[in-house]
């Protein structure tokens, strides 16, 4: 290509007729250019790119070659005859040639390999691309259109672009139309579906914080489910620019409409408590306690003990991490936190720095129909852990609750805040250099075992309906590595200031979601019309199951902390010996399978609890008042009439 640039070059500065008669002379610089065009384009590595990846940086170093060796030539040629016979101008026409006979084969053939590619992806999957409209005009459109243009296998039609911005409306970008802003989109739909070719799903190419900076993204949602399109998002840029990376178009999930920002992992205060520390975890396979390991294990931690009940569940995080992360050491043990003894020597043998405790039982009806498990799983098992932490001088145990546990209306909220009374009591019983308690509570999580948004998934697979308890019925909601954030960030900052105990760490989760518009819209994200496609069903408040959960009681005293977006509850404390005593007597009626005795001990020491009619009927059996569990309440500040009355 050198040799045929500068032979281009002479013909049209001279004429072919004076080339052709001086042919030995200008045959021989021909030779030579191109033999210097081909040792500089060695040099520069240019005969070790992919053509089928060229782009702005291969044109960039195609100049920068033609450059060098025209420079060279020049120089050469100066010295050896002073540039005779061969205009100075030609040079510069030389020049510009080699770019173009350089650049033309390579963009020829990426064009090539792109159609051939496209061509046969659609034969595979016969002709059945997707066809899409996107949603946002910037760096990630650029990046999706060109990652789907130049990788076989991409099953996407991209009809047009819309621009919530409405700043490019007319342009074009890599060759697809941008036909208007949001207030368009109805019309578009309606304007492709008229030609034949209707749109089957929207592609949000924004993250959600940027789009709603010019639009809302329920709107988005709304136009979706009305012409029954399928919603979809992109990752961010950097995600797609890595070569040979399949473009990973995801479905918007309920965490994505989340009505306000999500936590941000404060690193380097983490860091301080998790590095080098040897962390064990109760019912580190269950939703939560999963995720904790993993954002634990990225703080380097210098060995994990993983507690837990299920081998099913042990099995599955152990598995994980040590795909992920070989160098830790990891301890998977089976113990169920119930066992005093058997999580005694557990925390005896590793001697943790930090325990996070998560086992629980938390599913309200399962724990109303058998009170004595939640008790003695939630109440009882965190004492063992409790108990245990501070016989093995353990420097801090994170214990986790649950906004069912502010004013109980069930036995799993009520036995979590019997839970929070004996960890806060312990806090705040112990010495400056006595193991630490934090209480952290929130609310419902998104996406957790046996929560509503999998519920309703499941229901939607299979038709419809998808049931709601009640239509006025509201929860708090956070997603899994929201609630591993507020625990960490809790824990640290809490450990930060030795002097503040018996606190409750809560984050501020912004506006309760009804359940009812949570169903509406899962229909609407699958590209379907609620109570037209796909109906709702209320089928009536479970037992012990409240219209409105709170994170706070309004005996509480609140206050903000220097971590943005969580709160510190102080709420009323018991002493340390009168609630040794109360659970003294719960494990006494728990081994005595004495169901109203425990229900009735539970409602003396959780005064706020207000049971359902099903749990105050199993109160009822029994006799009244045991006489251990007399002493136990008394001692709890209650007397006889109190006693009497509940």
């Amino acid at each position: 290509m050198g040799g045929a640039a500068l032979f281009l070059a002479l013909v049209l500065r001279l004429d072919l007729d004076r080339v052709l008669s001086n042919l030995l002379e200008y045959g021989l610089a021909t030779l030579v250019f191109g033999a210097v065009v081909g040792i500089v384009g060695f040099v520069l590595g240019m005969n070790r790119g992919v053509w089928r990846y060229a782009s702005l940086p291969d044109l960039v170093a195609i100049i920068k070659a033609a450059t060098i060796s025209v420079a060279i030539f020049i120089v050469a040629h100066f010295l050896l005859v002073r540039l005779e016979a061969i205009p100075r101008s030609s040079m510069i026409i030389a020049w510009a040639f080699l770019i173009v006979l350089l650049a033309t084969p390579r963009a020829v053939y990426r064009v090539y390999r792109n159609w051939r590619d496209t061509r046969r992806a659609r034969d595979r999957d016969g002709g059945s691309a997707k066809r899409v409209l996107l949603i946002g005009a910037g760096d990630n459109t650029e990046t999706f259109l060109k990652t789907i243009a130049e990788r076989s296998g991409q099953s996407f039609d991209v009809l047009a672009i819309i621009d919530e911005r409405g700043r490019r409306t007319g342009r074009f970008i890599r060759g697809v139309p941008v036909l208007g802003g949001m207030e368009k989109l109805p019309q578009i739909i309606r304007r492709f579906d008229r030609r034949g070719r209707r749109p089957e799903a929207l592609i949000l190419t924004r993250t959600r914080e940027d789009f709603e900076r010019h639009a809302r993204i329920q709107d988005l949602i709304d136009i979706a489910s009305e012409h029954r399109l399928e919603m979809l998002r992109l990752p961010k840029v950097l995600d797609l620019r890595e070569v040979g990376a399949e473009v990973e178009v995801r479905p918007i999930k309920l965490e994505d409409l989340l009505q306000r920002k999500p936590l941000r992992l404060d690193v380097p205060k983490m860091a301080t408590m998790i590095k080098g520390q040897k962390i064990l975890i109760t019912g580190a396979g269950g939703s939560i306690g999963s995720e904790l390991v993993r954002q634990i294990v990225a703080l380097e931690p210098a060995s994990l003990i993983l507690v837990d009940a299920s081998e099913y569940l042990l099995y599955a995080i152990d598995g994980e991490l040590r795909r992920g992360n070989p160098q830790y050491a990891l301890h998977p043990l089976l113990c169920n936190v119930r066992e005093k003894e058997a999580i005694a020597r557990i925390v005896d043998a590793h001697r943790p720095d930090v325990i996070f405790h998560a086992a629980a039982l938390k599913h309200v009806p399962i724990v109303e129909a058998q009170p004595l498990e939640g008790l003695f799983t939630n109440t009882i098992g965190t004492r063992n852990v409790a108990e245990a932490a501070m016989r093995a001088k353990v420097g801090a145990v994170v214990m986790i609750s649950t906004d069912k546990a502010v004013n109980p209306a069930n036995v799993m909220g009520a036995s979590k805040r019997m839970a929070e009374m004996f960890c806060q009591a312990m806090d705040l019983g112990s010495d400056k250099a006595g193991t630490r308690f934090v209480t952290v509570r929130f609310g419902n999580v998104l996406g957790s075992a046996g929560s509503v948004v999998p519920l309703f998934e499941k229901q939607l697979k299979a038709g419809g309906p998808l049931t709601v308890t009640h239509p006025e019925i509201e929860r708090y909601f956070m997603t899994i590595p929201e609630a591993c954030l507020l625990v960490l960030q809790s824990a640290a900052h809490s450990l930060e200031d030795p002097e503040e105990r018996g606190r409750i760490f809560v984050v501020d989760m912004g506006a309760a979601v009804k359940i009812a518009d949570l169903a509406r819209n899962v229909i609407r994200l699958s590209g379907l019309r609620p109570d037209i496609d796909v109906n709702i069903v209320y089928t009536g408040l479970r037992p012990g199951e409240k219209l409105y959960e709170e994170l706070f009681d309004s005996r509480e005293t609140l206050a903000q902390t220097d971590i943005d977006g969580i709160l510190v509850a102080f709420p009323r404390a018991i002493e340390r010996g009168v609630i040794v005593r109360i659970f003294d007597e719960m494990r006494r009626l728990i081994d005595v399978n004495d169901v109203a005795g425990a229900l009735r001990l539970l409602k003396a020491t959780v005064t706020e609890f207000s049971p359902g009619k099903e749990v105050l009927a199993m109160m009822q059996g029994g006799p009244q008042v045991h006489p251990a569990e007399h002493v136990a309440l008394t001692a709890a500040g209650y007397d006889k009439s109190d006693l009497h009355d509940r």
